[in-house]
């Protein structure tokens, strides 16, 4: 299990990422960069505040990516995703994103809504377990 010093800090006492014999389980994962910004997020000087589901979505599976390869695995050894949206008026961006990702053949996936998450600028968390034999 480990903490990745590239990879946004975790807002608790937890891994991004844990192997248990061949199985990576990676914690839920966001946006946020290492510097506590997020990608999707862009606030005018006025501070009206617009967020993309899309880069969002794009955003949270490269950082998954990113944290499988430290364990030698990618989005291709992932087995099941589940994905919190603040809304699911964002389902169809959301979708859509995550289409580029992965095809049919790809991993099981439980979507569901959530009241909030850790920051409010956040749309979207991904969770994700990985198969890949040592």
């Amino acid at each position: 299990m480990s903490v990745l010093k590239d990879k946004a800090k975790p807002r608790g006492r937890y891994p991004h990422i844990k192997r248990v014999g061949d199985f990576l389980f990676v914690s839920g994962t966001s946006s946020r960069r290492p510097d506590n910004t997020f990608a999707g997020v862009e606030v005018d000087e006025m501070g009206t505040t617009n967020l993309d589901i899309k880069e969002q979505t794009a955003a949270v599976l490269e950082n998954i990516d990113a944290i499988l390869q430290t364990e030698g695995a990618s989005l291709k050894d992932v087995v099941d995703v589940t994905t919190f949206l603040v809304n699911m008026n964002d389902f169809g961006g959301y979708n859509e994103t995550y289409g580029y990702y992965f095809d049919h053949n790809g991993p099981t996936r439980t979507t569901v809504a959530v009241h909030q998450l850790p920051h409010p600028h956040l749309l979207i968390e991904i969770k994700a377990m990985a198969y890949k034999p040592v």
